[in-house]
């Protein structure tokens, strides 16, 4: 028996630092740069959906097509270089049918990125899979640096310049995906699974898991939309907006840390059904007790559980739930399901933030979350822990 590989951690969590310092680009700002620019709440709906949208179909596509020719690490630099380029056309025309495209266009090859390095890390690990939230954590940390560092900048020099700070960190993500060295599935998570991608989907639980992922991204929309701008009405100034992002993400971090001792210990059924009723919670009180400091610091700290364990909880169950050759599509339909359901928190809220308020607009993420933790309670046997 041969030995295993040293898990070559510093390159993965550099990956992981750069493509999720774009997602502190963009969860926090992107709609903000959009208001900045001249749009209506309508159209930042609409136009933050489109990248979510993509992830109904783009995923699953790179997913196939890695299962088939096994070439995952060719597609994860493939993604990120065209991710680059298609980005680069939003210094040639800003109006709304223009932007549409480069949302569309970024976010199909982006979204070929992550299923794919994910299977990568995965392999990798193999017999040690309790170390993903150690290496995740690094893309915790670049989310924290970059909405700290962009809250000050945008502060001081204003949004113009945010097209050209994407620029760099998407660059930045190009050659990290160069220093990967490739690994690929060689086992099941279960040596009992068997079968194709569908067989393995009518397992007792996978679609319900599959459907409560949906709920849980559809319940995160007004967050990830209009929480800086919500924030902004309410008097917090950019840069401690950009601090109030950090503060979940550094409770994330946390809980990464602490996330294979968790698993260790308890089951994923009780793993996400916690998570999802503090989701229930956690928006009541953004939606409606954002202006006491407190609370929303209380409210930014749960997102350890509605971010954390249940990513490292949905990963694993993931993990488990297919054999080898379906890792990738098994990763691909999370990340599907994920941006159905975030593209409709997206148009949702985008459509009753002005009409509804803030308070009735996170009411509904609030409900789609305690659908989500009554459905995987009813559904899911303790046996997938």
């Amino acid at each position: 028996m041969t030995a295993q590989a040293p898990i070559p951690y510093w390159r993965l969590s550099t990956f992981y630092l750069f493509y999720f310092a774009l997602l502190g680009a963009t969860a926090p700002f992107l709609a903000q740069y959009f208001d900045h620019l001249g749009f209506s709440s309508a159209r930042i709906g609409e136009l933050v959906a489109i990248p979510m949208l993509t992830r109904c179909v783009a995923p699953n596509l790179w997913g196939w097509l890695a299962d088939r020719t096994g070439r995952r690490l060719t597609i994860v630099r493939f993604g990120a270089m065209c991710a680059l380029l298609s980005f680069s056309l939003i210094f040639f025309d800003k109006s709304y049918a223009a932007l549409a495209l480069v949302m569309a266009m970024h976010a199909f090859f982006w979204h070929a990125v992550l299923p794919q390095f994910e299977t990568i890390v995965l392999a990798h690990l193999r017999s040690e899979p309790q170390r993903y939230s150690q290496i995740r954590l690094w893309g915790s940390i670049g989310f924290i640096l970059t909405v700290v560092l962009f809250g000050r900048l945008f502060g001081w020099f204003g949004l113009d310049i945010y097209p050209y700070a994407v620029v760099v960190i998407l660059s930045g993500i190009l050659l990290a995906s160069f220093w990967i060295p490739m690994a690929q599935p060689i086992s099941a998570g279960k040596s009992l699974l068997a079968g194709g991608f569908v067989a393995q989907l009518r397992q007792p639980g996978v679609m319900a898991f599959y459907t409560c992922v949906g709920l849980m991204q559809l319940s995160h929309g007004p967050y990830y939309t209009f929480l800086t701008l919500h924030l902004a009405s309410l008097g917090y100034s950019s840069a401690l907006i950009g601090v109030l992002w950090a503060v979940g993400v550094v409770a994330e971090v946390l809980m990464f840390m602490l996330m294979s001792r968790i698993l260790a210990r308890y089951s994923v059924r009780r793993v996400l059904a916690v998570s999802f009723a503090l989701a229930a919670l956690r928006w009541c009180l953004l939606g409606s007790f954002a202006d006491h400091l407190w609370i929303l610091l209380i409210a930014q700290v749960m997102h350890a559980a509605t971010f954390g364990s249940f990513h490292a909880a949905a990963i694993h169950f993931v993990q488990s739930s297919f054999a080898a050759r379906q890792q990738g599509q098994g990763q691909a339909l999370y990340a599907a399901l994920s941006g159905i359901g975030g593209a409709l928190g997206a148009l949702y809220a985008g459509y009753t933030w002005n009409s509804l308020g803030p308070a009735v607009t996170f009411a509904i993420a609030s409900a789609a979350a305690l659908a989500a933790t009554l459905l995987i309670l009813i559904t899911l046997k303790e046996e997938h822990a």
